[in-house]
């Protein structure tokens, strides 16, 4: 049954025979209009694309006498097992690729309807059931809410909770199966208005490809495809997987990878028996859950046979709106309680953006009388700006097959350990032959023809401007055709602050493709208020593509805000967020002068554990006559610090993904843990430098998915520094003077307001998703999300180094520790607003003394934008 057909029980009635147990509906298959329920719903077919030239298309409503929509009538070609379900509207869509010449409308207590069909194509179409009285002393009405004693739907879900461990892969030591993955993008709605538009004109021949989905009855144009063929093995007595990819092939855009990673981080493996199921970083409650019951509602629908087994169909939809929930049905076997078929849609108010539409079916495949394993997975995603149903959009789709299941065949350990790098050039340059034989699934004629169709678009000149724009927008960078390099990131071209003034900035960077073994980069900026130049050039090289080995340096010489973070960034070309804020909550005039000149090597002998040997030298002054970073020596008083740093770092990043295989990559997901250790070691023997001292840092960032509670995002940093050092290489507890929220730094504190040398932090913040706001009638239709926060710090710094840097400037800052107790923010925000914006409501809870701290900030409003599902 098509999910976005799938029936829907908010205010009608349904019907099902009165006192009906799990025995008792096993009688149910000499019913009539049950025994066309069961070949619909066994034969209902969801996947797979249509080809343009369907011979039959009939669309229309289906209602009773009374002019009310009857949701869940079965729709079916005569003569043919090719049918749909009406939606909540009562509204239906259905294709055929074959001629039929008539159609059936049936429904439990109605009168079975057969029409003639005397044309191909039968739009809006209107059906009226009439009410069979032999059938009303059978049944009684379920309508709304159903109830949660006495319902033998939740008696057979009860079942599926105590077996569910003992179905599929988990009941063999080992295992190793086939997989074919297909990835298809479309732009959908596709109607004259688009066709003739003024951004299509030259590229007219791209609508020959225009179909029209089996699933939801919209047209669209296929744009993107990509397959992928791969063998997976499993060892459940160590809990490792490895996916072997043997072949891959698609359409041929250079960023392809990009856009599969990124699907497939929205579209991860999902276990149906899950409480919650992840997509787009949101958690739905899954309707097999053991929260499901005060979820979901659900009716016991029907019986029949399924490959010689006897299986019941459980229809599910929400209890209320605006919750990440689905609503469809699935089908379970009577004796071992596993899932034979289910199918998922979303709910129309789910609190998620950018996505108007999700569907999603499993179905899965017998092995044995107790043992039921993934067969095919679909999923399709509508992406829109807004849910409006004749909105246009993009879907986004993947099809995985799976097949030749072999069991308790056991590996060597070795087999399963994650390789850093797994590139191999004749995967992606299978021949036919290989496709032939690997495919688990034929194309259809509109997937063969993506590919001759892009190929003839990337010839034509607007295609690419258009392409070219895209590009612009996605990576910062302009592409220099003629060239191998690209000028940006532009998003960095303009800047300000109280030392510069209007800063201008312009840089490039070495580009032949993304997979680049080595890449060079550099800027020049100029402000006009100190009327200075500024610039830097950095390079990398990846030496060893096994092991990750890369060879790193460069030099820059610019004005920056010191502090804005306890950890300074590997990057030796970047600038904080603070060093050029346009507008904020006091003056932006603590800046320093930096000459950073640095050296390092990065290895990452095993998956996302990488380790980092460098060395810097860097002088430090200050850029405003306001702000001292003067120290005491022996010899009087100081303005500059010369010095010379070595640092080794050890960085683990579990469950991190990454695409690409050169020197740079991209991360293909947000929700992993972080593990940071560093120690950094000053030199004064080295390059005339001016200190000898040991700084420790550690620090733990971890999201934790909550399931329908939303996200928690963490981050717990300590540190410690050994020696006697001036106030540009202290640790500054950072603080946030921007109308943005900026995580990891505090909003009520000003710069360099508490300075350091030994200091621990922790930022808390919850993303409830709108779980709250949810229950608030008048603020539900807003799909606003709630978040709320708790980030603290405590510090202490030394005499010796209070005395240090004490000296008679009256710019001197005075060096003040949160010691005396743990200084503490809290603070809620409201996210999702216009679907974008995000304001945020900071508190400051302590070290509010008016004479110690006179300018202290109460409270503040801060925001950010951006664009989340």
């Amino acid at each position: 049954m098509l999910v976005d057909e799938v029936f829907w029980f908010m205010d009608e009635p349904r019907l099902y025979p009165n006192d009906a147990t799990i025995d008792t509906l096993k009688c149910l298959q000499k019913n009539e209009f049950y025994q066309m329920r069961i070949r619909l719903t066994i034969t209902f077919f969801f996947f797979g694309i249509i080809s343009l030239f369907a011979q039959t298309k009939v669309s229309g409503y289906v209602f009773d006498e009374d002019n009310q929509p009857v949701s869940f009538a079965n729709v079916i070609f005569k003569g043919s097992t090719e049918g749909t379900i009406t939606d909540e509207n009562g509204k239906f869509y259905l294709e055929s690729s074959e001629t039929w010449n008539g159609l059936i409308v049936s429904f439990i207590g109605y009168e079975t309807l057969d029409i003639p069909l005397t044309k191909k194509v039968n739009y809006d179409l209107k059906f009226i059931l009439k009410e069979e009285a032999s059938q009303l002393d059978q049944v009684y009405i379920v309508s709304g809410k159903q109830p949660k004693k006495n319902n033998p739907a939740i008696d057979l879900l009860r079942k599926i909770w105590a077996h569910k461990r003992k179905n599929g892969l988990k009941q063999f030591n080992q295992y190793q199966y086939d997989k074919y993955e297909k990835i298809e993008f479309d732009i959908n709605t596709i109607d004259s208005a688009l066709i003739k538009s003024k951004l299509f004109r030259g590229m007219e021949f791209m609508f020959e490809q225009v179909d029209t989905s089996k699933v939801t009855g919209k047209t669209y144009l296929p744009i993107f495809i990509n397959e992928a063929s791969s063998k997976v093995y499993g060892d459940n007595l160590i809990n490792k997987e490895k996916n072997v990819l043997k072949g891959n092939k698609n359409s041929g855009f250079s960023n392809n990878q990009i856009i599969i990673d990124f699907v497939n981080d929205l579209y991860s493996d999902f276990n149906v028996y899950d409480n919650y199921l992840k997509f787009f970083d949101k958690s739905f409650v899954s309707p097999l859950s053991r929260t499901g019951i005060n979820t979901y509602n659900y009716v016991l629908s029907d019986s029949t046979y399924i490959d010689n087994k006897w299986c019941y169909n459980i229809i599910y939809y929400p209890r209320r709106k605006n919750e990440l929930t689905f609503k469809g049905d699935f089908w379970v076997a009577d004796t071992t309680y596993a899932i034979k078929e289910i199918n998922l849609q979303a709910s129309k108010s789910a609190n998620i953006n950018w996505v108007k539409d999700i569907y999603i079916e499993q179905e899965f495949e017998v092995l044995n009388d107790s043992l039921f394993l993934v067969k095919r997975d679909y999923m399709m995603s509508d992406f829109a700006f807004n849910k409006k149903e004749k909105s246009r959009g993009i879907y986004g789709k993947r099809t995985t097959l799976y097949n030749n299941y072999e069991f308790d065949k056991p590996l060597d350990k070795k087999f399963y350990d994650k390789e850093v790098y797994n590139y191999d050039k004749d995967v992606y340059d299978r021949d036919d032959e290989f496709w032939k034989e690997n495919r688990l699934e034929d194309l259809n004629r509109d997937e063969k023809g993506i590919y001759k169709m892009l190929d003839t678009l990337k010839t034509v000149k607007k295609f690419k401007r258009l392409y070219n724009l895209g590009s612009i927008l996605a990576s910062g960078y302009i592409e220099f055709n003629s060239l191998p390099l690209d000028y940006g990131p532009i998003f960095s071209t303009f800047g300000f602050n109280e030392v510069e003034g209007t800063r201008l900035r312009t840089g490039a960077r070495t580009y032949f493709g993304r997979n680049d073994l080595w890449r060079l980069e550099g800027f020049l900026a100029y402000g006009f208020k100190d009327d200075k130049f500024k610039y830097g050039i950095s390079g990398k090289w990846l030496l060893d593509k096994k092991s990750r080995f890369i060879i790193s340096g460069g030099n820059r010489r610019d004005v920056e805000q010191i502090g804005a973070s306890l950890t300074t960034s590997t990057d030796v070309l970047g600038r904080s967020l603070a060093s050029s804020s346009v507008i904020g909550t006091g003056a932006n005039d603590k800046l320093t002068s930096i000459n950073l000149t640095s050296l390092a090597v990065e290895l990452e002998p095993w998956r996302n554990l990488v380790f980092r040997l460098g060395g810097n030298y860097r002088t430090l002054r200050s850029a405003s006559p306001t702000f001292s970073l003067d120290y005491n020596t022996p010899t009087g008083v100081e303005s500059e610090i010369k010095q010379f740093e070595s640092t080794f770092s050890v960085s683990y990043f579990p469950k991190r993904k990454m695409t690409g295989f050169g020197v740079e990559r991209l991360e293909a997901n947000d929700n992993y843990a972080k593990l940071f250790a560093q120690v950094s070691r000053g030199d004064k023997s080295l390059f005339n430098s001016d200190f000898d001292y040991t700084k420790v840092q550690l620090s733990y960032l971890q999201p934790w998915q909550l399931g329908g509670l939303g996200r928690l995002d963490t981050s717990i940093e300590v540190g410690k520094t050994f020696g006697e050092v001036p106030l540009g290489l202290l640790s500054v507890i950072p603080g946030n003077q921007s109308y943005f929220s900026i995580y990891n730094t505090f909003s009520q504190l000003d710069y360099y307001e508490f300075v350091s040398d030994t200091y621990a932090s922790f930022h808390f913040e919850h993303n409830f998703n709108g779980r709250l706001f949810s229950r608030i009638p008048f603020l539900r239709k807003f799909n606003l999300r709630e978040i709320v926060s708790l980030r603290g710090a405590w510090g202490d710094i030394s005499e010796a180094n209070i005395t240090l840097n004490k000296t008679n400037n009256p710019n001197t800052i005075p060096l003040v520790a949160p010691n005396d107790k743990v200084y503490y923010e809290y603070g809620f925000g409201v996210g999702n607003i216009f679907k974008v914006f995000r304001i945020d409501f900071n508190f400051r809870g302590n070290y509010l003394d008016k004479i110690k701290n006179p300018n202290a900030r109460k409270f503040g409003v801060t925001g950010t934008f951006g664009f989340y599902f």
